[in-house]
């Protein structure tokens, strides 16, 4: 399969610019517009993981992996399981009764989120398609016996929400890839056979607007191939126009290489950075994946995610804020409540987030802690905490005698008064609505 593909790489027309297979190519491609512009993304890591749902989707290597290994889960295991219970033993709990693709789509676009990423493939393995190149380690197979990445594709796309899918390069345990590290990565065979012929059949089939890679940090990019495959990816695949790729895609590549910047897990810069950047971040701060035993004091609340995301989207960045499903395929309530609450605010504040730039200035520390974010002539002052008088006041913006101060969710102008003259403004408040994020947005115009 990997041949054939290779070989209609060869035969394409060579009349538009090509990008190739190396990072000073590859690092110079556009980032397809739609990306910047969504803002909010909503992550789902959904797998084998979720039956035991203890620990977090590295549980099968923290129980049998790592050395030595997590006595929490081998004490999980040893209570709750028979003597020589495996790990794949697992996947024909992973149901997925409950998956009703329309239902999670519903959630994810009141949320307000502008894409979608389901993970397709683990570090475990096992992939949530009928993947050829896993045989009995898919959800076709076993498991739910459906296409769980087709399912919510549909589902997603049909409510007019971008669809992206993580895969793992490496995989914990698979014998060529075990094989390949002993070698130390000399041979390909895990990357010639499983791999890439994986990795094309998924962009061809599904056709994702994102690939969120990861699993890349044990070996070079060298060995993963990745320059070859995302050259495929920018120049000859279906979605060579309006795909979107982070920097995983080797050991050394992060903050480097690729198309947007993850960097690390929670990335959060201190200041702008120069580059297109984003924060995946959980709503259960334990975890990934779904967890039986999580509490309410180990999530995130509404406020803090409203915060993030302000911040995030002040520096530039895309916030893909993630849930992980039960086994039987529902979203837990608790998190349905965090997104709808994040859609609600969005409903009001929106104007402020999506499509919106970095300001001159992020942010500044006056009244409150105030971020800014621009789009065309209007500048945004955001408010993340109440504050404790009716005024609040604004340092950096340059005022003129057209400036125009009005609170998103009430276009009455508001009185404001000029700190010095034609510099800074302190603004006279109406009393500020309720919000559950706890947080207000004031519109600028006129100003500098």
């Amino acid at each position: 399969m990997l041949f054939s593909i290779l070989v209609a790489v060869a035969l394409v027309s060579q009349t538009a610019a090509r990008f190739t297979a190396d990072w000073t190519s590859l690092d110079a491609r556009p980032l397809p517009s739609w990306y910047d512009e969504a803002k909010l993304g909503i992550f789902i890591h959904w797998g084998v993981f979720s039956v035991p749902g203890f620990d977090s989707e590295w549980f099968w290597w923290h129980w049998q992996g790592q050395k030595p290994p997590d006595q929490k889960c081998v004490s999980y295991m040893s209570k709750n399981y028979p003597p020589g219970f495996s790990y794949p033993e697992f996947a024909p709990q992973f149901h997925a009764q409950f998956f009703n693709p329309g239902d999670w789509a519903d959630i994810f676009k009141a949320s307000g989120a502008k894409y979608v990423v389901l993970t397709a493939k683990h570090h475990e393995g096992f992939t949530n398609w009928g993947s050829p190149n896993s045989w009995n380690w898919n959800s076709v197979d076993t498991g739910p016996h459906r296409d769980l990445v087709g399912d919510l594709a549909e589902a997603v796309r049909n409510r007019s929400l971008h669809y992206g899918l993580y895969n793992s390069l490496y995989e914990w345990f698979h014998p060529l890839y075990l094989a390949d590290k002993k070698n130390g990565f000399k041979t390909q065979d895990f990357v010639m056979h499983k791999l890439l012929p994986e990795l094309y059949n998924m962009v061809v089939r599904y056709r994702p607007e994102v690939i969120w890679s990861d699993g890349d940090w044990e070996a070079p990019d060298t060995y993963w191939n990745s320059t070859q495959f995302l050259a495929w990816l920018y120049n000859d695949s279906p979605v060579k126009d309006t795909i979107v790729t982070n920097d995983r895609w080797g050991a050394g590549c992060a903050c480097k290489h690729g198309g947007y910047y993850n960097c690390e897990d929670k990335y959060t810069p201190g200041q702008l950075p120069k580059h297109k950047w984003e924060k995946c971040t959980s709503v259960d701060t334990f975890s990934w994946g779904y967890r039986r035993n999580m509490k309410m004091s180990e999530l995130m609340d509404l406020p803090t995610i409203i915060k993030d995301l302000v911040r995030t989207v002040a520096l530039g960045g895309n916030y893909l804020l993630n849930v992980g499903p039960t086994p039987d395929g529902m979203i837990p309530a608790v998190f349905e409540e965090r997104l709808r609450g994040v859609g609600a605010w969005l409903a009001i504040n929106g104007e402020a987030i999506y499509a919106s730039k970095p300001w001159r200035v992020q942010t500044e520390n006056t009244t409150v802690p105030i971020w800014y974010t621009s789009k065309g002539t209007s500048v945004y002052a955001i408010l993340t905490t109440k504050p404790s008088k009716p005024t609040v006041q604004l340092l950096e913006p340059k005022t003129s005698a057209a400036t125009k101060v009005t609170l998103l969710g009430n276009p009455k102008p508001l009185p404001w008064s000029p700190v010095v003259p034609s510099y800074g403004l302190v603004v006279l408040l109406p009393e500020l609505p309720y919000t559950p994020g706890q947080a207000w947005i004031l519109k600028l115009d006129g100003i500098q």
